[in-house]
Formats: structure tokens, sequence, C-alpha cells
């Protein structure tokens, strides 16, 4: 092998720096960045050779912009390496990008910081195999092999000067003949600058890497006033609320919602369900709107720097008098649960409901909640906030999220290179993932309806939605603002027991009366705490379904 490396190398020409600069900035520039161009041509409107002339400006310009990023960072002792940095960052970003149509964001940066190994397997399938050989490793073995020409320090910086001079005439030559084309495209769509590998990888990294440390300030006190006010004389049963937080489940996939197929056959039976169809997540990915759902901050003026050292919902109701328990079968709280009880799946359950690749099926949370109820001695009167965190329809192994007595659509994508499959079998797969989520969620009602010694109640919304190949997107984490609906429109359910309902029938048909209006996850966070019998300055009265119908207790 050895022999062999030796003599490609001796076969390949020997190459000025400067020459190397432009060709590591033409493969950074034009075969990375396919889905770049396609978006630029498809924004642009332009049609026929005026967009082939357009396209060539835009690839010369981006080509320019990383020759000047080379010539100031690629010297004697720094040009491979640096070369083979972003041809790695590049070339696997781009496989997102171009293959799944991820915008590469800030928050992007963080689910791939905050992601478990299970799910990193599930990514690193034969399309993604193939495409690391020819489009990271072959290129990085090239730039290894092939030999470049150093010249002496004083003639390097003169001709290291006199590329970029000449690079920056043309860039700007080029954007200042078609300011108003780059000004229509790259104002209104500044996202789009996310397409761009690697500089999107370097960007977002630089933007997520600097607030990182955020997270070691000191941990902000809130909602300190709360407690729990009631207005019943008669002692009554405590309060147990089931806050389900689902995973890429989208409400279009609901046939609550109105999708035509039944997957939702078994939530559709039960009594004092409601049913809210018009509802919109913080983000779209757990990473954004896990924790902004449970900050008390909205949409609109959520901070995840802040977020990440305030207390919020679970620390305010626990300070209030409820026991609050985070069961987790996803990928952790992002934050919102350090300060409660965290319950630990049991390795017996891992070892009867978990796959081989490491993810578990739901049926671990609905067995978990029902060994932890059963646990809680009955002399015990502690309200219970219990969340339980699914891996619901988590991408992009659908067919591994559910069992095959809940997989009626058939044939399923049995594979998580969902972008290489036939669209009617990946939807297939996804709704089967629905279906499964009705399953779970009726049995955790069934178990809560069954225990007499709560006021019981549950609340399912799922963190975001999903893209099955809509215009090309798959997964979720696109930008909020490009994002489509399937990513933003998410499912939301709650179901009271007779027992509440009987306690508090005014604030269940407030509820009620509210389920075909507009509402997000900034709902969340005042009503549930105005569900728990919860007061607090902090409750922002706008947000508050409750105070819809000014009622706050019955």
């Amino acid at each position: 092998m050895l022999y062999f490396l030796r003599k490609v190398r001796a076969s390949l020409p020997v190459l000025s720096l400067g020459c190397f600069n432009l060709i590591i900035a033409l493969w950074l520039a034009i075969a990375l960045n396919l889905s770049f161009y396609k978006h630029v041509q498809s924004l642009s409107g332009f049609h026929s050779g005026f967009a082939v002339v357009w396209l060539c400006i835009v690839a010369i310009c981006l080509t320019a912009y990383y020759n000047l990023y080379l010539q100031v960072l690629n010297w004697k002792w720094t040009a491979k390496p640096i070369s083979i940095i972003l041809i790695f960052l590049g070339g696997i970003s781009a496989y997102f990008s171009n293959q799944l149509g991820a915008y590469i964001s800030p928050e992007q940066i963080q689910n791939v910081m905050q992601t478990d190994l299970a799910e990193t397997k599930q990514l690193m399938n034969v399309p993604f195999s193939v495409w690391s050989l020819g489009m990271v490793i072959l290129p990085i073995l090239i730039v290894c092999l092939v030999p470049v020409e150093y010249p002496v320090f004083k003639k390097n910086i003169i001709q290291k000067i006199a590329y970029i001079i000449i690079t920056f005439i043309i860039l700007l030559i080029l954007v200042l003949s078609n300011y108003l084309n780059f000004t229509n495209i790259f104002r209104q769509h500044k996202d789009i600058r996310q397409l761009i590998s690697p500089d999107n990888v370097l960007n977002s990294s630089y933007k997520y890497f600097h607030h990182l440390h955020k997270k070691n300030l000191p941990l902000v006190k809130y909602g300190q006033d709360a407690k729990i006010i009631s207005l019943h004389t008669e002692p009554s049963k405590p309060k147990l609320m089931i806050l389900v937080v689902g995973e890429a489940a989208r409400a279009e996939s609901f046939s609550l919602n109105g999708y035509t197929r039944n997957t939702n056959p078994q939530l559709a039976q039960i009594e004092n369900l409601i049913n809210f169809s018009q509802v919109s997540s913080c983000g779209t990915a757990t990473a954004v709107s896990v924790p902004c759902m449970f900050s008390g901050m909205t949409k609109e003026q959520y901070d995840a720097n802040l977020a990440v050292h305030r207390e919020g919902l679970l620390d305010i109701a626990q300070r209030a008098g409820y026991k609050v328990t985070w069961i987790d079968n996803d990928s952790g709280c992002k934050g919102a649960c350090d300060r409660v009880n965290n319950i630990k799946i049991s390795k017996k359950l891992k070892k009867q409901y978990c796959r081989d690749d490491g993810f578990c099926l739901d049926d671990v949370l609905l067995m978990s909640l029902q060994r932890y109820l059963a646990s809680i001695p009955h002399q015990d009167k502690t309200p219970q906030l219990i969340v339980l965190h699914q891996r619901g329809s988590h991408g992009p192994a659908y067919y591994n999220r559910t069992t095959s007595e809940f997989s009626p659509f058939q044939p399923t994508c049995k594979t998580s290179a969902i972008q290489t499959c036939d669209r009617q079998k990946l939807i297939n797969s996804y709704d089967n993932t629905i279906l499964y989520t009705d399953h779970i969620l009726s049995e955790i009602i069934q178990s809560i309806d069954k225990n007499k010694q709560y006021q019981s109640a549950l609340w399912y919304l799922s963190d975001h939605g999903e893209s099955t190949g809509e215009n090309g997107i798959y997964l979720h984490g696109t930008v909020y603002a490009l994002a489509p609906s399937q990513q933003t429109h998410i499912p939301m359910i709650m179901w009271f027991s007779n027992d509440w309902k009987n306690a508090h029938d005014t604030q269940v048909e407030c509820l009620k009366s509210q389920h075909d209006q507009n509402l997000s996850q900034d709902n969340l966070f005042p009503t549930l705490l105005s569900l728990l019998d919860i007061k607090t300055n902090v409750i922002d009265s706008k947000f508050n379904m409750l105070d819809q119908c000014h009622v706050f207790q019955d």
C-alpha cells in the first residue's frame, strides 16, 4: 500500500501554493454546494441562459470568497491541515444540506453536540458512507499526496498580496455589477448562508460555542412567590398531571386533525379528550423547543442563554409543593429537569423494550410510569407532576419506533437513508409511529384513570414536527423562518378524569372552547401552572388559556 501511494504521489503534478489554494477553493465552493445553488436559482427567478450566467457568477464569487480565506490561512505548515479540516467539515455538512435539505444553523450544531451515540449511528448509513468516501476521504487523500511547492517567505508574501488583490477585485466587480440580484436574495433570505458548506459549520459553531459559557453563570431564581391556591373548602384528592412531551410528531398526520388515515383510533374513543388542532412549536428542534416551552419565555422573547441558567416551569411547580418527576426516553431534557427528580429506566425494562441500536420503544415510559405510581404510598397526599419525554417519531429510522402490531401501513421504508426510499413507503413508516404514539397515550390515560388516589389529567404536545420529503426536505431543524408547516404545526391534546372534571368543570369547558384556536407552546407554562392551582406573578395572563375565559380557579 505504501509503495502504491508513493507511485500515485510521484505521478501527481507539483502545485504552487497559489494553485493549490485555488483548487481547494473551487472544490469547497462548487463540489459541496449543489443545494445552495439550487436555492439561489429558485429564488432568483431567472430562466434559461440568464439562470446559467447567474449561477456562474455566484459560483465565481463563492470561489473567490474561499480563495481569500485560504490565502490568509494557508502557509507552508498550515496549508494541508487547514485544507483537510475544511474538506472534512464541508463534506459532512454538504451531505445533510444536499441530501436532506438541512440548514446548518447554531441550533443544528447544538443538536449535534447534544445527540446520543444511538442517534449518531442511525445517520451512518450506506448513502452517507458512499458520500463520505467520495466527497471526504478521497479528496483528503489527494490533498495528503499532492506535492506542493512553497516559495520563500518574502516571495510568498508578495504572491499572497497579489492573489488577494486580484481575487478581491474580481469579487468586488461581480458583486457590484449584480448588486440588486445579490441584495434581493441574500438580504431577504439571510438563512440561505446556512446552506454554504463549510462556511455554515464554521459560523454556526462559532455562534454556538461563543454562548456556551453562559451555562456556567449563577442560577437565576424565578417565580419565587409560587404557591398552591385552592378555592375549595372541602378536602379533595391531590392532583396528578402527566405531561407527555412528544418527539417529531406533526399535527397533519393525526387523524384527530382530519388526516385521512386513521392514525388515532384509540384516542378517538376516549371520553373527556380535548384535541387542539392549531398549535405551533417554539422551535424546529428538541434542543430549542424543550427548554423554550419550560422557560416561561415566549417564542418571541426566548433567550437560550438565559434559559440555561434560570429556573423554569418544573422548578416553580416543585417550589409550590408538587413532587416533580422526569422520565426520559429521548435525548434528555436540555436543562429543563436538572433540579427535579429524574427516574432512570431500569435495566430490566431496557432489556425488554430496547433495540440493538440503543433506541427504546416508548412502552418503557408507560411501564416506568406504572411502576412509579405503584410505589407511592396510599397515605401520601403530595400532588404529582410527571413529565414523560417520548422517543415518538424520531427519525430517520421510523421503522424502529413502533412494533409489528402497530404497523398496519405497509410496505415501509426499512432504512435510515430515508431520502432513498419510495415516498409512500416513507409516509407509511412515519404514520405507523403516530399510530404507536396513539397507543401509548391511550394506555397512559387508562392507567391513570384507574388510579383513584388522584384527580388525574394528561397533557400531550410534541416538541416539533417532521418533514418527510416535502420539497426535498427531511427530518427537522430547519431555520424557523424557512421551516415548512410540517415542522412547526404540532399536535396537542388534553384529557381530564371525571374527578378532575367534576371539581373543575368550568376550567375544562374553557379549554374545550379553544380547541380550534391558534395556540402555541407559549401557552404551556402559564396554563399548566394554573391547572395545577399554582399562583405566581410570573404567569402571563395573555398566554394563560384559562384566563381567556376569565377563570383561574373554579
